[in-house]
């Protein structure tokens, strides 16, 4: 093989198909990257067993062929080199040659006969949407993943394709994010797709208003954008029937700006440590008061919103409302509750964007 191609090009499809590298394999060449070269492109894949990304750039190839060098050097070397055109080679004894400007580096070279081949997901076209939604809808949902491998199905996030609609939901037995938007599809399909999957498409989403063809079976999910082509193993189990969960009505409604309310649990938090947890007390009457009292002090914080109902006062784990409340990404929030240990559902407060749920924590008193 030899080739040359432009250094910016070259370095960013790196970092993009190393997102799928292993750093450590029983099968070596899997913490490597399989380059092709062909025609007038160079194709690059990374793949850890479970996802797949493979990308395709251009490149002048005066001889065509295939290697899998080191993911982690190359990227360093192609890093360093300076800008302009980068030339990879290789000889009889199985080592690469990478040279940018007078700098040349020699190394090991893996034979691509060595690496795994991506499996054939044969699926079918599901539905195409703009990068823009696509982002929108992890972006609000990712943060509720379960990091907790005992419910693996809850490590991934629920995609429920309809015809006119894609809902995406994201749970971790403590809080719920569930987000809707009208799309066309060709096929319904309820697939769980791993968050590692998700978070690295988000990534690769660099023109908000490219589409986004995503195809799907009950084994795989394909997503294909720009030059990118991202394959995934999905999770296997049952999803919570999440729908059972969400309240119906509620005793108190409050209507507050979401960035007072941040604000507010910021300033308690400083209060609370890893070793020095403990929840906020939230009591919404006339206003908001948010307490909290760990072994460095005690903090009282009030702020001012719109209640109706009931006066009700409810724990918190902080993380867990400001994570609802910072990806809401909304100035007005609509909180609904039903008493203190029951689900605290929060809403846009125009729209119907997203549904966050956040379980409430029962004081030790109670």
């Amino acid at each position: 093989m030899n080739i040359v191609c432009d250094k910016t090009l070259l370095s960013s499809a790196i970092d993009g198909v190393s997102k799928a590298v292993t750093l450590r394999s029983s099968i070596p060449a899997l913490e490597g990257i399989l380059m092709k070269a062909d025609g007038f492109q160079l194709t690059l894949t990374g793949y850890d067993l479970e996802m797949g990304i493979t990308t395709t750039i251009e490149a002048n190839v005066r001889e065509p062929g295939e290697i899998v060098l080191s993911a982690k050097l190359l990227g360093d070397m192609v890093r360093r080199l300076p800008s302009g055109d980068i030339t990879i080679s290789t000889n009889e004894s199985g080592n690469a040659t990478v040279k940018g400007g007078v700098a040349e580096f020699d190394i090991l070279a893996m034979s691509a006969s060595d690496y795994p081949d991506l499996p054939n997901p044969s699926a079918d076209h599901t539905l195409t949407i703009k990068a823009s939604t696509l982002q929108d809808m992890i972006d609000k949902t990712l943060y509720a993943v379960s990091q907790d491998d005992k419910k693996p199905a809850h490590t991934g996030e629920l995609f429920s394709i309809e015809p006119d609609k894609l809902t995406v939901v994201a749970l971790d037995g403590y809080r719920l994010a569930i987000v809707e938007r009208p799309i066309q599809a060709d096929k319904s399909i309820r697939i769980i797709i791993p968050a590692k999957t998700l978070t690295e498409v988000n990534k690769l989403l660099h023109d908000p208003d490219e589409d986004v063809r995503i195809s799907a079976n009950r084994r795989f999910v394909v997503f294909n954008f720009g030059n990118y082509t991202i394959l995934s193993r999905l999770i296997e189990g049952e999803f919570l029937n999440y729908a059972n969960v969400i309240p119906n009505g509620c005793k108190t409604k409050v209507v507050l700006e979401t960035r007072d309310f941040i604000e507010t649990i910021e300033r308690a938090s400083l209060i609370i440590t890893e070793r020095l947890k403990n929840p906020l007390r939230i009591m919404f009457d006339n206003k908001v008061t948010v307490r909290c009292q760990t072994n460095l002090g005690k903090v009282v914080d009030e702020f001012q919103a719109t209640i109706e109902g009931d006066s009700v006062e409810i724990g918190f784990n902080n993380r867990y409302l400001l994570d609802a409340l910072r990806n809401s990404r909304c100035e007005k929030v609509i909180m609904e509750m039903s008493g203190p240990l029951s689900p605290v559902k929060i809403l846009p407060a125009e729209g119907e964007d997203f549904t966050y749920l956040v379980l409430p924590v029962r004081f030790k008193n109670d």
